[in-house]
């Protein structure tokens, strides 16, 4: 067994991360810069509500990732830190203050996620469009990646999505099909594959979609993944370790090596993905400005 593989046993079975996981706190003032724009708009980041390990990293440069639609998700993943219930009804003056946000942050690439709204005719799709719209208006100059859910599978909703012409359209297939019982309640694999397969017919976005490893997959079974997401048309895919939030979540079935990550990433591309982001603590929007802005140069289409 390699030192690697030996400190992430050992980490395990103590309750502890592995060296490779542990996140820096911020030295400088641009962390509660970021917290107190998002704070003062009276918006919300999947940052802190999803407690991403990267908040500090992002926050410090002046990125988040906007969660809009409330705070309580109607579904409630057993891997997912937010909030499961009724959730509140939908705000209209949101968005605005979304577009307002991003113009004071000086963001050059906006990134928009919600809750999963099935309480909603339409799942939210409607203010997903206006906060396209509301981004575009503010910043005109600023690209924008939506990261909805798979609105159960209705193409009409996800079409009011695609029209407003988000220049990076993702959808997280999270977790290989197998684990859908235990990780994604309420989730369907079959179903965001047609979500993501329809925005890439469709072709006024980059397709994107992301996953975790570390909750007891194969390697098969992440290849049979990657080809899946290939053959849907996604150009891009982002994988990082599955991190538990809180007790009430998911253990980690094992913490993956880094360099794990480098061969997941060769892999992904022998599949026909153009673009994979693979390391521990890549989430699906970290550093998505600039993973976007290649995706551009080596031919994704933009809307």
């Amino acid at each position: 067994m390699d030192d690697l593989e030996n400190k992430s046993r050992k980490a395990q079975t103590a309750g502890r991360l592995p060296p490779w996981l542990r996140v820096k706190l911020p030295g400088d003032a641009g962390f509660a810069a970021t917290a107190h724009a998002v704070a003062d708009a009276g918006l919300r980041t999947v940052c802190r509500g999803a407690r991403c390990p990267n908040i500090f990293e992002c926050f410090s440069k002046g990125t988040a990732t906007f969660l809009i639609l409330g705070g309580v998700c109607t579904r409630g993943c057993a891997f997912c830190n937010i909030e499961a219930g009724r959730p509140d009804p939908v705000d209209p003056d949101e968005p605005a203050r979304l577009g307002r946000a991003v113009a004071e942050l000086g963001l050059a690439h906006a990134v928009v996620t919600s809750v999963t709204r099935d309480d909603l005719p339409d799942g939210g799709a409607a203010q997903f469009a206006a906060a396209i719209r509301a981004v575009r208006e503010a910043v005109p100059a600023a690209t924008v990646e939506v990261l909805t859910p798979d609105f159960r599978g209705d193409f009409a909703a996800l079409d009011v999505v695609l029209a407003a012409g988000p220049d990076v359209y993702n959808h997280n297939v999270e977790t290989v099909p197998r684990l859908y019982p235990t990780a994604r309640a309420g989730a369907d694999y079959a179903r965001s594959l047609s979500v993501l397969a329809r925005a890439a017919r469709l072709g006024r976005s980059v397709v994107k979609s992301g996953l975790m490893v570390g909750l007891g997959e194969t390697a098969d079974e992440l290849e049979a993944t990657f080809r899946d997401l290939a053959g849907a048309g996604c150009r891009m895919v982002t994988v990082g370790q599955y991190l538990r939030p809180s007790r009430r979540n998911l253990p980690v079935a094992r913490y993956v090596p880094p360099e794990e990550f480098e061969a997941l990433a060769a892999l992904g591309r022998r599949c026909g993905i153009a673009e994979m982001a693979c390391a521990p603590l890549v989430r699906s929007s970290y550093k998505a400005g600039q993973a976007a802005s290649l995706a551009a140069v080596r031919g994704c289409p933009r809307s």
